[in-house]
């Protein structure tokens, strides 16, 4: 295999070439200091911040039932959230893959429509949506169903917001996959189950997974889109970001920090998990 073929790997220079960017020492050493500057600074004020508590006022701080609590419902409903984006993301992107129909740009617009919306904005839309007295919550009503100031509003919030990382992941990989490779399979005898199991879903669950993740990560600090459908009832429907805010007002700077300490490593770890989990997948898909 050529060199120049081979990912991860440096195409081999002609004699005299002069690379296109400079090299590899000095922009190895403006990324590293762009980043210093930019992520690992911030999150070493946190934790610098954090570490003023001490050990059992940290522990304590961290593990009160009400920030426990929030815990469970930023991190469960970004789970939930990211996982229905997996579904309804990848047939999303598959129908404006592979299908022509009338205002199929337009629809491909308002899959961006999150990404331009402004948080608050979108709050307060699904708020009045799913109010008792909204236009879908007065139909869920009669049937037992409240969106709107309960946990299930906050699911739907992060759904909303979510969406377009799973569609913009998958999207590219489809319009990539040539549709013969699914004809060829069809044409040895291969069903529907079959073709998709085989053919299809190895080849986007790379993107899957990365679209997981990003929906994930959008999902687990977002702010804007749920105080207004959550309700912000302390241990029932209160986010983790709205309890830091709330300890930030209250000028509790050691125990805001302390929180954000544990959402960020709690956040970093299932990252971590899902990038490994996606390089596995890609080595076996290409048998390195």
């Amino acid at each position: 295999m050529r060199a120049d073929a081979m990912p991860g790997t440096f195409a081999a220079r002609a004699p005299g070439a002069r690379p296109v960017l400079p090299g590899r020492n000095l922009t190895l050493g403006l990324t590293l200091s762009y980043l210093g500057l930019i992520v690992l600074l911030p999150l070493s004020a946190i934790l610098l911040s954090a570490s003023t508590l001490g050990a059992p006022a940290f522990w304590q701080a961290v593990t009160a039932p009400r920030v426990l609590a929030s815990y469970r419902l930023s991190f469960g409903g970004a789970l939930a959230a990211a996982a229905i984006n997996v579904i309804f993301g990848g047939i999303v992107a598959w129908v404006l893959v592979r299908y022509r129909f009338p205002g199929k740009r337009l629809i491909d617009a308002l899959v961006d429509l999150p990404f331009a919306l402004p948080t608050a904005v979108a709050g307060i839309a699904l708020t009045a949506l799913y109010a008792p007295n909204g236009w879908l919550g007065k139909l869920l009503a009669p049937l037992g169903i409240q969106v709107a100031f309960k946990p299930l509003g906050v699911v739907v919030a992060l759904i909303f917001i979510g969406l377009p990382f799973v569609v913009r992941t998958v999207q590219p990989v489809l319009e990539d996959m040539a549709a013969e490779y699914e004809e060829a399979a069809s044409s040895l005898g291969a069903s529907r189950w079959q073709v998709f199991a085989r053919v299809v879903f190895p080849t986007i669950l790379p993107a899957l997974l990365t679209g997981f993740a990003l929906a994930f990560a959008r999902a687990a600090g977002e702010y804007g889109s749920v105080i207004f459908i959550a309700g912000n009832m302390p241990m029932v429907s209160e986010i983790a970001p709205l309890l830091i805010i709330t300890k930030l007002e209250q000028y509790d700077y050691a125990g805001a920090t302390a929180i954000a300490v544990v959402m960020l490593g709690i956040s970093f770890t299932l990252l971590l998990a899902i990038n490994l989990l996606q390089a596995w997948v890609r080595r076996r898909s290409t048998g390195h």
